[in-house]
């Protein structure tokens, strides 16, 4: 599989003679927000590729996209729609990709639609992991697809990519570069709560480098506490170091939220910032900080830098505070409490707590291992005897 550095390579060079191509796979509401926030950047050195399987349905949400863009006077890139793509059949996604041919893959397909895993896991077992098996279903197959054709492309994934892309990694396959969302939604709202402890009004200079897995965005999101967890986290003020009371830091991040699709306009952000840190990269030269999990096949999420100020981008871990074992062991002292003990050789490993949680609310037993080979069956396992029985 070609590295990270030569995709940006790669990027860079494609920058410089034409137009960037961007592939959206799955226009559910992540993609539509991505689709609306990249034709809001005014940027007519890309163009924009939808892709899934109802066509008049994606045509109907690209229209209002592209109008109320215009309205704006901010649209000035293409968008080509490219319908009957089923993430289900590898042959499908291969030729997308073949015919597309895109720079930059962004995966916001969900293998079950209009849910929010959260509701049902959060409040029954307090853990995410159990979702594993049907969040790398599409990614899974989409990398395949991406390996057939031979793409350069940048990949980015949505769904918990925490524990998605280092399963790929781990059992051989490609696996997308980087994940968006889980951490990243977490570092706005230490910027608010750290402004508001220091009354700072510019909270955008404040500097957060952080690595932690989904569990702790979702318990300090939710609840404003760490489950007793230290916290490998710097916090910085225009280069100068800030020590607040991490308890209070993160008590105050519990705010309220909607639960229903309009949360994913952070999953879409996420994935915009992902992207704007690429073209700055490759086009001016820049140096990113981002926060991503499951970037370079690690379990967890970290800080990333995405570097181009030398003669050939690159993109690598922030060690500036944290050592890249200590970031490792954190992040799977964290995914441990999202219900995964460990992924290896392309199997996963559920913690013994997820299983008795799983056997007492919701009468199902999780086998203890997902081999790679069982991800469909243990997908349809999770749909049929936990999502289907146990809606509102």
């Amino acid at each position: 599989m070609t590295t990270l550095d030569e995709k940006l390579q790669s990027l860079k060079y494609a920058a410089s003679k034409r137009k960037i191509k961007i592939l959206i796979i799955g226009l559910g509401s992540v993609g539509s927000y991505l689709l609306d926030y990249l034709l809001s950047a005014k940027d007519s050195g890309i163009e924009l590729h939808v892709a899934g399987r109802r066509k008049e349905k994606m045509q109907s949400d690209v229209n209002i996209v592209r109008v109320a863009a215009l309205i704006r006077n901010q649209n000035r890139s293409t968008v080509t729609i490219h319908g009957n793509v089923d993430l289900n059949d590898i042959d499908s996604v291969t030729a997308c990709i073949r015919n597309c041919q895109p720079d930059i893959i962004v995966n916001s397909s969900r293998a079950y639609s209009g849910l929010k895993y959260g509701t049902i896991s959060w409040k029954n077992v307090r853990a995410y992991g159990i979702w594993a098996p049907l969040a790398i279903k599409y990614t899974r197959n989409i990398m395949e697809a991406y390996e057939t054709v031979e793409s350069h492309a940048v990949v980015i994934n949505t769904s918990y990519s925490d524990a998605v892309i280092p399963w790929l990694k781990s059992a051989g396959k490609a696996y997308p570069d980087f994940g968006s969302g889980n951490l990243n939604h977490l570092i706005p709202r230490i910027q608010f709560a750290v402004a508001d402890l220091y009354g700072i009004t510019d909270y955008w200079n404040i500097q957060v480098t952080y690595a932690v897995s989904h569990f702790h965005d979702v318990v300090i999101s939710k609840e404003g506490q760490t489950e007793g967890v230290s916290q490998l986290i710097e916090i910085r003020y225009k280069q100068d170091k800030l020590e607040p009371d991490l308890n209070d830091v993160f008590a105050a991040c519990k705010i309220p939220m909607p639960t229903d699709t309009k949360r994913n306009m952070m999953n879409a952000s996420s994935n915009f910032e992902i992207i704007q840190g690429l073209l700055d990269t490759v086009r001016k030269g820049q140096k990113t900080h981002l926060h991503c999990p499951g970037v370079f096949g690690e379990i967890g999420g970290y800080p990333v830098i995405l570097d181009g100020t030398g003669d050939r981008p690159r993109a690598y871990i922030d060690e500036t505070y944290f050592d890249l074992d200590h970031m490792r062991r954190k992040n799977r002292e964290s995914i441990y409490l999202d219900g995964i003990e460990r992924i290896e050789n392309g199997v996963l490993t559920y913690t013994d707590e997820l299983l008795e949680k799983c056997k007492l609310a919701f009468g199902a037993s999780l086998p203890k291992q997902v081999h790679f080979d069982e991800i469909e069956t243990t997908a349809q396992f999770l749909i049929s005897e936990i999502i289907e029985k146990n809606q509102r």
